[in-house]
């Protein structure tokens, strides 16, 4: 049994260099786990959890590399080593940050495996925890890599934004936890997988049309397809009017935000001419919507 050290970090969301529009969407939390050796003190003081910060850690095997060479023979779920046959877990494995897609496994939602075999077991042991908490959280985001690694993403259906608290971010990382030790001591997937749970922030991808409804008293940043000019794909802010669903049509109008309004008005709010103008997009036309977010 190897030891967790919960490690604390400041989150970006206190740093001044923030818009206040910025800071009043909430930035993804983040909680992971690191296993360490037995020498290294590794309790967390108690006041450290209700700190205003995210959690960030990483999970190493506490094994030794000859150790390892052995298991890898043994165990089919033994993840990938380098040259000199180290684990390479040793080094915290960051998400991709590359633009987000939708159905990714992070940002843009959905479930991503990899083909690793023991992907679709942490899976169902990530559905079976998020069983004790209810409706209100679900799983927006899942993804598996082949060093063994573990992403989840929570959303809070009842939130703004649909962010989690820190303790329930927290709880769920722990329970989940717990389960995947019980798990990889019966052989059922490996005994040593990192494990990050967060939230997917207000930079999420939202699906249409599952998510608009939820969104709707918001503005959000559309990229769609405009059929009837030569520029292939558009943007603007807007607004959700109304979805025709059975003719798998969006109504849309614009947002009053700083983008729709003339520079020179000073802030005087939309035209008449502009609050009566409407959008209409099919279903497949949309390339992908965000959130808007004011800076």
């Amino acid at each position: 049994m190897s030891i967790t050290r919960l490690i604390i970090q400041r989150s970006s969301l206190f740093s001044p260099l923030f818009s206040a529009a910025k800071r009043l969407a909430p930035l993804p939390l983040n909680f992971s786990y690191l296993s360490l050796p037995r020498f290294i003190d590794s309790s967390p003081e108690p006041s450290s959890l209700s700190s205003p910060f995210f959690h960030s850690a990483r999970l190493l095997s506490t094994q030794t590399p000859d150790e390892d060479n052995k298991e890898e023979a043994q165990d089919p779920f033994h993840y990938q080593t380098d040259e000199s046959g180290d684990d390479i877990t040793d080094d915290w494995e960051e998400e991709d940050e590359a633009e987000p897609k939708l159905g990714d496994g992070g940002d843009g939602g959905g479930v991503v495996l990899q083909g690793v075999p023991w992907g679709d077991r942490v899976l169902l042991i990530a559905y079976e925890v998020l069983k004790q908490f209810g409706d209100d959280l679900k799983l927006y985001a899942f993804k598996t890599s082949p060093r063994g690694y573990i992403y989840v993403r929570l959303d809070k259906v009842s939130t703004e934004y649909g962010c989690p608290s820190m303790e329930e971010l927290e709880s769920y990382c722990r329970e989940y936890r717990t389960k995947l030790d019980e798990a990889g001591t019966l052989g059922e997937i490996p005994d040593d997988l990192a494990v990050e749970v967060s939230s997917p922030g207000a930079e999420r991808i939202l699906k249409v049309p599952d998510d608009l409804s939820r969104f709707k008293d918001m503005p959000m940043t559309v990229c769609y397809e405009d059929t009837e000019s030569n520029c292939p794909e558009k943007s603007g802010v807007f607004m959700l009017d109304s979805i025709e669903t059975e003719a798998g049509i969006c109504l849309w109008k614009l947002a009053n935000v700083k983008e729709n309004r003339d520079p020179e008005s000073k802030g005087r709010p939309l035209t008449r001419k502009q609050k009566e103008w409407r959008l209409k997009l099919p279903f497949t036309e949309h390339r992908k919507i965000t959130l808007y977010l004011e800076y």
